[in-house]
């Protein structure tokens, strides 16, 4: 296993980035801002200056919505997916990232829909990724789908159903298991969850995200669940953390924290629960 995180640092030298990543304890990182296709030497100095520090890449964001109610808009960002994805494997990246899409009415490239668990979004993204995967056909990286509360790929089942559509050897699995919890059933058995994750999607996973969870205690009847940092909610973290170990060199990466010592703190409580597990 390999965990990771951003770094906080004013510079796009790959070497000084690389260097960075390992200072901090670091063996698995974001894909460097800037890189892309029409810089070949840039993307070729950047894999070689990671490899040589043993920091892999572990996944390129392609942050948007191939699914977008306008047909121009969702044209242009199945293009720029598909460059992500080509960039991924030129790059050597484990994968790269996206949501599968939204039909959120008010425009949100994220938002949540009524329709997200309709046999129309399910038969769209699945057309979306094969127009991607075909036209890149990726030899080194993958395609892969971040897990969401609000629409249907929100448990490693769902997750097998969308590959088996896909049907493409370039797709595969990014597992965020706190995009999973929607309810507070599956919050409270958040470890059979993650037991579930990797016994049906184990080798498929390419990259993993590591956050914690907590249901509010705020007055009210509506569950309302906040993401917070590694160490400060319920989810649990040991078990994924010796799920993770036992998948092939998988990176798994902290994310969504506001500065580089919160990183740091969430870092040091994941390396207690390493030096727990042994």
């Amino acid at each position: 296993m390999r965990l990771g995180a951003p770094v906080f640092i004013d510079t796009r030298d790959p070497k000084a980035l690389a260097r960075a990543h390992k200072a901090l304890g670091y063996r698995a990182a974001y894909c460097p801002d800037g890189l892309s296709l029409s810089d070949l030497s840039a993307v070729r100095a950047a894999e070689k200056a990671f490899a040589e520090e043993d920091v892999c890449i572990a996944e390129v964001g392609a942050w948007c919505n191939p699914l977008d109610r306008d047909p121009a808009k969702a044209a242009a960002n199945r293009r720029y997916i598909a460059e992500r994805l080509a960039l991924a494997d030129e790059l050597g990246a484990r994968c790269c990232v996206n949501i599968l899409g939204s039909f959120c009415p008010n425009g949100r490239w994220d938002g949540p829909s009524f329709d997200a668990y309709d046999d129309a979004f399910f038969d769209a993204a699945v057309e979306a990724y094969r127009e991607v995967l075909d036209q890149v056909r990726p030899k080194r990286s993958f395609m892969t789908f971040e897990t969401m509360p609000y629409y249907f790929l929100d448990c490693p089942e769902e997750y097998l159903r969308l590959l088996k559509a896909i049907d493409r050897p370039g797709a595969a699995v990014h597992l965020d298991v706190c995009n999973c919890v929607n309810s507070p059933r599956v919050y409270v058995r958040n470890g059979e969850l993650i037991d579930r994750c990797f016994q049906l999607l184990g080798p498929k996973i390419r990259s993993c995200h590591l956050k914690d969870i907590f249901l509010a205690d705020d007055e009210g009847c509506t569950a309302v669940f906040r993401e917070v940092p590694a160490g400060k909610g319920k989810m649990d973290l040991k078990r994924l953390l010796k799920n993770a170990m036992a998948q092939d060199d998988l990176p798994v990466m902290l994310e969504h924290l506001p500065d580089e010592a919160s990183y740091r703190d969430a870092f040091a409580h994941v390396s207690s629960l390493l030096a727990e597990i042994g």
